[in-house]
């Protein structure tokens, strides 16, 4: 799995799944609008400390965040969380 290229669908499913636009997604996660952006159409990666409270989101949400927590997080070492 190329990581990099998977980052953006990451963002975006997350976003759909907790139901919010891009400006409320970006408020929640304490970056821009424009930032999200960027994320989902593979223009720029989160930082680290965004990667944190990313992982910390899925973590949360429980069930309905888990499959992406192991996709995305747990098997491509992007996980902060132990």
């Amino acid at each position: 799995m190329n990581t990099q290229a998977d980052m953006p669908w990451l963002i975006r499913e997350l976003r759909q799944r907790t139901g919010l636009t891009q400006e409320k997604f970006a408020a929640k996660l304490g970056v821009t609008f424009p930032t999200i952006n960027r994320w989902e159409n593979g223009r720029a990666k989160p930082s680290p400390l965004a990667m944190q409270r990313i992982e910390e989101l899925l973590r949360s949400m429980g069930d309905n965040g888990a499959d992406l927590l192991k996709r995305y997080l747990e098997s491509n070492n992007y996980g902060v969380i132990p």
